[in-house]
């Protein structure tokens, strides 16, 4: 590895521990904004849709068939189900469909 290399992984681990120092040294009290609150509350759930839905529909050959399993899995997950009934229904549908439909 050249110089430059080990100055790049430097300025890395700076950041990477200045994010996550930071905001435990310069916010002490309690968050008291209603707005702030609701947006710390559901970052993490933003953070997982956004990794988890376009693996969802490039996981499989045809991004029909992803797509079609993430909506059946929305649809028997709102209405009630348990997670092993949802992910074997979308693996269902995602077999099936990629048998009937041609790969693009």
């Amino acid at each position: 590895m050249n110089h430059n290399t080990y100055i790049y992984i430097a300025v890395m681990v700076i950041i990477t521990y200045a994010i996550r120092v930071l905001p435990l040294t310069l916010i002490r009290g309690q968050i008291k904004n209603r707005f702030l609150q609701s947006f710390l509350y559901y970052v993490p759930y933003v953070t997982l849709a956004v990794m988890t839905f376009p693996a969802i529909v490039n996981a499989t050959q045809s991004p029909v068939a992803g797509a079609a399993a993430l909506l059946v899995g929305i649809v028997l997950a709102w209405l009630g189900a348990g997670l092993f009934p949802v992910a074997v229904s979308c693996c269902v549908v995602v077999f099936v469909l990629e048998l009937i439909l041609p790969v693009w």
